[in-house]
C-alpha cells in the first residue's frame, strides 16, 4: 500500500493565534466565514402570521416540552421573547431553530400570554 502524500496541510491550531478556521486559514475570532454562515440565520423567517403552541416529546426521553412556533422575529427579539416566557412559567427552556422551547406543558399560560401581546395564537397538536 502506497503512502499518501500531504498536498494541502491546513494548520488548525496555532500558539500564537489558538484555534484556526479550516476553510480561511485565519484564527477562528477573525474569521470570514464563520459570520458569512451566520448572517441568513438572523433574519425573520417566513411564517402565515399565526404563532402555533403546541407540546412535543420526541427525542427528549418522554420529557414534554411546549414549542412555540411562527413567532415574527428577528433571532435577538425572539431571545428575549423567550427569556419573558420561560420567567412567565417559572421554567427553563431554549430557542432552537426559529422556535422556542420551554420545559413542561405550559401551553394554557402561554397561549394566554401570547394574546396579550398582540399575537394570533393557535394550540398545535393534542
Amino acid at each position: 500500500m502506497a503512502t499518501k502524500k500531504i498536498q494541502d496541510a491546513v494548520t488548525v491550531y496555532s500558539t500564537d493565534d489558538g484555534k484556526m478556521c479550516a476553510a480561511c486559514g485565519k484564527p477562528v475570532a477573525k474569521c470570514v466565514c464563520r459570520r458569512k454562515k451566520a448572517t441568513p440565520n438572523a433574519t425573520i423567517p417566513k411564517a402565515d402570521g399565526i404563532v402555533r403552541v403546541g407540546r412535543a416529546t420526541a427525542g427528549r426521553k418522554g420529557k414534554g416540552v411546549t414549542v412555540i412556533t411562527g413567532v415574527p422575529l428577528e433571532a435577538e427579539a425572539l431571545q428575549k421573547l423567550a427569556k419573558q416566557l420561560k420567567q412567565q412559567c417559572g421554567a427553563g427552556g431554549a430557542v432552537k431553530g426559529g422556535s422556542i422551547e420551554i420545559q413542561g406543558d405550559h401551553r394554557d399560560v402561554l397561549v394566554e400570554t401570547l394574546k396579550q401581546q398582540g399575537y394570533t395564537v393557535k394550540r398545535s397538536g393534542g
